[in-house]
């Protein structure tokens, strides 16, 4: 079982990274890398899977979640997706792994959309959730539809004290409605909640999330040392990899609309997958098909990088 599999520790320059592993070390690597309000056990049912088609697997918690730690007081709790970015890399290299295939959503999609961007010479192949996750800062001012602003209604409460105070109050609470309100045809329990809820008692969740959504509308600071990371993203660079990306088309914050126009941002191989009935959870809900575009995108041809 998922539980069963020990949890190991790397450490980076800013982070004890605490992750699962799956498979055989000599095997190619696969990142599965899960979203805000969730945490690996997304992949609990993907990982085994795809560790049994030959795979070594490693599902990270991302930070401030679960028992992944900051190294020091003085670390900056950034949430911005600079930061996101570069603790995957850092991550690769702290596990020795020179190239994996990236999958993953939310904010873990987001991670693995930067890598992709950034350093394709360290990925093979990229599964992404609601396609390419990396924000336009400088474009967040522009509002959206009314219904989108809706749904947004989360991001915008963390904008306030009120909404800091609430989310350290009601972390799983919030959580949990979220769940229901991004995938309503998933009917997970308690129990299966509950498994994750865990991973937001890590004393770094509310000030990481709030910084993260304030951030990405220019409503907080960003981290000095990633500017240089933030220029090269707000450039709005193609992914050349191989890359799938999945719609759920119940998802009921990014509806696919969002990211049907997407398909201009990637200029590899490159396919779209509509799954009906699903929501935000695509690893969760529809794990089959999630593990079959992991496979189909491991199989895709690779464009020659200059």
């Amino acid at each position: 079982m998922f539980s069963e599999v020990p949890i190991r520790r790397v450490r980076t320059q800013s982070l004890e990274i605490a992750f699962r592993e799956f498979g055989h070390k000599a095997a190619p690597t696969l990142c599965l890398l899960h979203g805000w309000p969730y945490d690996p056990y997304d992949f609990e049912k993907v990982a085994p899977a795809l560790a049994a088609a030959g795979y070594r697997v490693l599902v990270p918690f991302l930070r401030g979640f679960g028992p992944t730690r900051f190294v020091s007081k003085h670390v900056f709790r950034s949430g911005q997706q600079a930061a996101l970015g570069t603790d995957l890399l850092e991550f690769m290299n702290a596990v020795d792994v020179p190239r994996a295939t990236l999958a993953g959503f939310d904010w873990g999609g987001r991670a693995a959309c930067i890598v992709a961007a950034l350093y394709p010479e360290r990925v093979a192949g990229l599964v992404t959730v609601n396609g390419y996750n990396i924000h336009d800062v400088s474009g967040s001012v522009r509002p959206a539809s009314p219904e989108q602003e809706m749904r947004f209604w989360y991001q915008y409460y963390f904008h306030t004290e009120r909404g800091r105070l609430g989310l350290a109050q009601n972390r799983r609470e919030i959580a949990k409605l979220l769940w229901q309100l991004w995938s309503p045809n998933w009917a997970f329990d308690d129990a299966e909640f509950d498994k994750s809820a865990a991973s937001f008692d890590n004393p770094d969740f509310v000030d990481v999330t709030v910084h993260s959504y304030r951030v990405r509308y220019g409503n907080a600071d960003a981290e000095p040392s990633l500017s240089d990371i933030e220029t090269r993203l707000q450039a709005r660079p193609p992914i050349v990899v191989p890359t799938i990306s999945i719609c759920g088309e119940a998802d009921g914050v990014i509806p696919p609309s969002m990211s049907s126009d997407h398909s201009r941002f990637f200029t590899g191989w490159f396919r779209s997958l509509s799954l009906p009935g699903v929501g935000h959870n695509p690893p969760r809900e529809a794990p089959s098909a999630f593990v079959e575009a992991v496979l189909e995108v491991q199989a895709a041809p690779s464009r020659e990088l200059l």
